[in-house]
């Protein structure tokens, strides 16, 4: 297949993940596609994969991605993108449940995407776990260290003495 037909194919994806259609994602897939997530492993079948990306659109109902770069080949996209949404439900995923924090992320991502005929067979999805569970207040970050820091100081000196 020619870069501009896994181009186009890349393009509908991703408008469909944006309109968060589905159904039409799923429509640009093979049966047996594979996908391979931080904290998911590696998810098999059209079902299934389709399922994995609902739950991100289910948990984050203004969920969107930004394409910065791609490339692409005859059999091949890699994506540079910022995935961003505010977390409004519950995050479902093979490790376990994420409850709601009502936080928005921001996270930079790479995909690569393999195509086999007209449809993606793979899926591989990169991304920093730890700075989008720092985002949503699940785990430790400088900020909120530095956030506390100044805090316990500025109430330190306006303390009277016991």
């Amino acid at each position: 297949m020619a870069a501009s037909k896994v181009r186009e194919m890349f393009e509908k994806g991703t408008d469909a993940f944006n309109r968060h259609d589905m159904d039409a994602m799923a429509d640009t897939m093979t049966d047996d596609v594979r996908t391979r997530a931080p904290g998911a492993g590696e998810i098999r079948g059209k079902a299934a994969v389709r399922a994995f990306y609902q739950s991100w659109i289910d948990a984050f109902p203004d969920a969107r991605v930004e394409t910065k770069a791609v490339t692409c080949t005859d059999d091949m996209a890699v994506q540079e993108g910022v995935f961003t949404g505010t977390q409004r439900n519950t995050l479902h995923g093979p490790g376990g449940d994420i409850p709601p924090t009502g936080r928005s992320v921001r996270v930079e991502y790479i995909q690569v995407s393999r195509y086999r005929g007209d449809r993606v067979s793979t899926f591989n999805l990169l991304f920093d776990r730890l700075e989008m569970l720092e985002q949503l207040g699940l785990a430790p970050s400088e900020e909120a260290g530095a956030s506390r820091q100044m805090g316990e100081g500025a109430g330190q000196g306006a303390q009277a003495p016991h």
